[in-house]
């Protein structure tokens, strides 16, 4: 039997799901083909069971397809209805170790510390016990709401027995990242309070190994759209170039989206630019309730990969104003950089959580929560702010978040010269 040389396996809650770390794991597999790796895997979720577990997914018929040499698995469960859970779960460890089983240098990445990591610690152990001998390397992802949802939810319910299981997990791994340095912080002080209470060592072990990798985007994606095919997008929705304010990210509170219907309904621009809402989420029923009064506000809940650039690249405004809470806290801020690659108009958006490592000083910030400053910044932008200055928030936008570009995070999260232990 031939075997590739050299093999990327990810495992990650991969597309449909509408989240920046399924686009991060597309970026990262696609550059991997170009970086020495002969056979990328994505082991993921079956569409059923994303489905039941209420995620926001994309247009099922519009997924953009990946490149020959990405293998998309999607194991099914093990067992029957008498496993409630750990079905899918042995169904995703179950294929990483027969893929572990076979003579082939392998770099596993996770995302997700629960339950993808503990996919990865328990396959690789399982393929060790067996006499396997797997020739692996792995690195566990930390990508923000790890942290903001599930540790800090173990640490206010007092459930440190789950949280020392989340860090000696994470901490099993060869390498450990995190995708900001707001929640590199976020993981420490969290390792603080455990070692307090339990009397462990994890925050010297965090504070020692975990390193930054911030997300992977696909600049070209963003960069080589076209005026005409900007146009073309926009008259197939009824807009116009710089007519709209543009929400383009997951709908739901922490996003900012309740404060931004409020803001716009007291803006002077709201005659001259409607707000498009673009995106699924929990809060998208309820926001759509708040809104049927206002036909000024447009809902679209079907954009797929290929008119997120062009949408971005027609708004006058884009407008993210998220804010933290108790599940979750924007650990970086993928569709901010999106933006910035893609032009158009300037970022509205609040310095919470990593936002201002994705924004640098190419963005127009607002306090988290004060809708009365963001109905003014979101004023300013659209009736005050000259040609010249927007011109200038695109320039600089564009040169902050080409640090972001897949193939420079790609090279940094798995250098060449890393050998697979």
């Amino acid at each position: 039997m031939n075997h590739p040389s050299r093999r990327l396996v990810i495992v990650v809650r991969a597309d449909p799901v509408i989240c920046g770390h399924s686009g991060e794991a597309r970026n990262l597999a696609e550059v991997a083909l170009t970086r020495g790796f002969d056979d990328v895997r994505l082991i993921t979720w079956p569409i059923p069971a994303l489905e039941a577990a209420g995620l926001p997914l994309k247009p099922l018929d519009r997924l953009l397809p990946y490149s020959p040499g990405i293998t998309v698995e999607r194991p099914e469960a093990v067992g029957d209805y008498r496993v409630p859970d750990g079905r899918h779960l042995a169904g995703l460890t179950g294929r990483l170790v027969e893929l572990l089983s076979e003579p082939v240098p392998t770099v596993c990445l996770s995302m997700y510390l629960v339950p993808h990591t503990t996919v990865v610690v328990d396959a690789v152990t399982a393929a060790r016990a067996a006499g396997f001998d797997p020739q692996v390397h792995t690195i566990a992802k930390a990508v923000g709401s790890d942290v903001t949802n599930v540790i800090r939810s173990c640490l206010r319910e007092g459930r440190f027995g789950a949280a020392t299981v989340l860090f000696t997990t994470f901490l099993a791994n060869d390498e450990v990242v995190a995708v900001s340095e707001y929640t590199r912080d976020e993981i420490i002080a969290s390792a603080l309070e455990v070692d307090a209470h339990c009397g462990t060592s994890f925050a010297a072990q965090c504070r020692a190994r975990v390193r930054v990798s911030y997300p992977p985007i696909d600049a070209s994606a963003f960069l080589d759209v076209t005026d005409e095919a900007v146009e073309a997008a926009l008259a197939r929705r009824g807009l116009s170039r710089d007519g709209y304010i543009l929400f383009l990210s997951r709908v739901a509170r922490a996003k900012g989206i309740y404060d931004l219907i409020i803001a716009y309904g007291q803006m002077r621009c709201r005659d001259d630019v409607k707000l498009v809402v673009a995106g699924n989420g929990p809060a998208l029923d309820h926001v759509r309730a708040m809104a049927k009064e206002d036909d000024r506000i447009v809902f679209l809940t079907d954009v797929d990969d290929e008119e997120k650039p062009l949408l971005m690249a027609g708004c006058a405004a884009y407008a993210l104003p998220t804010k933290p809470e108790p599940d979750f806290v924007e650990t970086f801020g993928i569709a901010l950089a999106e933006k910035m690659l893609a032009g158009g108009g300037p970022i509205v958006t609040t310095l919470t959580g990593g936002t201002g490592e994705a924004v640098g000083k190419a963005a127009v910030i607002v306090e988290p929560g004060d809708i009365n400053g963001l109905a003014d910044a979101l004023d300013r932008v659209v009736l005050e702010m000259s040609t010249a200055q927007r011109a200038d928030y695109e320039l600089r936008a564009r040169e902050t978040a080409m640090a972001f570009a897949r193939e420079a995070v790609f090279d940094g999260l798995f250098p060449q010269e890393a050998g697979i232990h």
